[in-house]
């Protein structure tokens, strides 16, 4: 992959770098739902062992760092920021053992909604008109897709709204911290103390990992989770945020024909129409926080 982008303009190649990472990412929900239905393994077991085999292939990188990437102003901050990651990362592996697929991953995109909620409450940031009627316009497009009047409504198509609500309450932490913080000290400690965390969260329901079917598909989604957090690492490092969401959000289309293909889901026309506005909405929010787009070199 490396040697297939470095031919390219930085722009491009990290636009090839975000559809991977979303293919990727499409993979890994198909094959956690996969381990939670078929297999029946606990969700809670799901995560830790994902995120622990990812921790074991990012540790080559966490040595490159030094010691130097563990000095920080903000103990307590990391801890805090790892939390609400981790209750994202719970939530959501719950949610996949319950809810669609293709619902799911279009309900995770109202996380930027809530990040630009947070920022404005908790950070102090203003928003404008604009910025409310396009916060408002997602909310409203994650009801579309939620569609909680009609009779195939259930509580847990609300696991993955909670999953972006935490992972954009892990995002407003990590904006505050950046003031502070490098972006190397944010990594290593968000590596290292997600472990633990999550075996705190996994405690009640055992750590049990087999070495059949079961056992390979835990490590498969380990190895997958490093090989994307990697390619998503790779793309911001050579464009911009605003510039790559349009390709971030491919990953509804990996996820929707992975679903379709393993478990016979294929959604209603309504999604469509809840993922454009939610996705229309994110983008114009994310340009207005991004600022320039990187244009190719």
């Amino acid at each position: 992959m490396t040697r297939i982008v470095g031919s390219l303009s930085p722009a491009a190649a990290g636009a090839a770098f975000m559809v991977v990472a979303g293919a990727l990412f499409g993979l890994i929900n198909t094959l956690l739902q996969y381990g939670t239905m078929v297999h029946g393994i606990a969700p809670s077991t799901l995560a830790f062992w994902q995120y622990l085999i990812a921790l074991l292939f990012s540790l080559p990188w966490l040595r490159a760092q030094g010691p130097g990437a563990l000095r920080t102003r903000a103990p307590g901050w990391h801890l805090l920021r790892v939390v609400f990651a981790a209750a994202g990362v719970q939530l959501w592996v719950t949610g996949l053992a319950h809810v669609p697929v293709w619902q799911a991953i279009a309900l995770i995109m109202l996380s930027p909604i809530f990040v630009t909620i947070g920022a404005t409450q908790f950070l102090g940031e203003r928003a404008s008109v604009q910025r409310w009627t396009a916060v408002a316009v997602g909310l409203a497009g994650g009801m579309v897709i939620l569609a909680p009047w009609s009779d195939g409504f259930r509580l847990h198509a609300l696991l993955p709204v909670a999953a972006a609500a935490f992972w954009a309450a892990n995002s407003v932490v990590t904006k505050r911290m950046t003031r502070t913080e490098s972006p190397e000290s944010l990594t290593v400690y968000l590596l290292l103390l997600l472990t633990p965390v999550n075996a705190a969260v996994t405690w009640g329901e055992g750590f049990g990992l087999n070495f059949g079917l079961a056992g390979a598909l835990l490590v498969c989604v380990g190895v997958l989770t490093a090989m994307a957090q990697y390619a998503i690492a790779r793309a911001y490092s050579l464009a911009d945020a605003a510039f790559l969401q349009p390709f971030d959000n491919v990953k509804l289309l990996f996820n929707v024909g992975l679903g379709a293909a393993v478990f016979g889901y294929f959604p209603p026309g309504s999604l469509w129409i809840g993922a454009a506005m939610i996705i229309g909405a994110s983008s114009w929010l994310l340009s207005q926080e991004s600022g320039p787009v990187r244009r190719p070199a």
